[in-house]
């Protein structure tokens, strides 16, 4: 069976990230905010690949690459968010996560876990449409350069 190249690179997002967390977590610095946000770089990176891999098959156009581009990310997204809530309920549940939600915008209150889930569920779905569409933009000039080379 051949998978898509957007199940594909989803899925090395998806793995970046868990192994980026899990060795943050290992290091005990899972409580510092600006190490969380670093998981951008596995979702450029797989987004960037998904296009790239796009652009030397010759397929260019651009809301089949954008589309293709937000698929890669919501791939990887609602992995990553899947096996986070798995973690979350093997590391303790609601006790686990009272201690990973304080560097989070929205660690007060009472906060189940389903809601947690959610709330970077839907933080992951804007950064990904964010680097989708600047990645698109890099690619547009790219593509529009090499074409008239060629």
């Amino acid at each position: 069976m051949k998978y898509s190249r957007e199940l594909t690179n989803g899925f090395i997002i998806f793995l970046g990230i868990s192994i980026y967390y899990l060795i943050i977590e290992l290091l005990g610095l899972s409580d510092q905010v600006y190490l969380r946000m670093g998981n951008i770089i596995f979702v450029i990176y797989g987004i960037n690949r998904t296009i790239k891999m796009n652009n030397s098959d010759e397929i260019r156009g651009y809301n089949t690459n954008l589309l293709s581009a937000i698929i890669t990310s919501f791939i990887g997204a609602v992995l990553s968010i899947s096996s986070l809530l798995a973690y979350i309920e093997y590391r303790g549940g609601v006790s686990f996560l009272t201690n990973l939600s304080k560097g989070f915008i929205f660690g007060g209150g009472e906060l189940t876990i389903y809601h947690y889930c959610i709330g970077l569920l839907f933080e992951s779905i804007a950064a990904s449409l964010m680097v989708s569409f600047i990645l698109m933009q890099y690619w547009k000039g790219k593509v529009t350069t090499e074409s008239k080379t060629a």
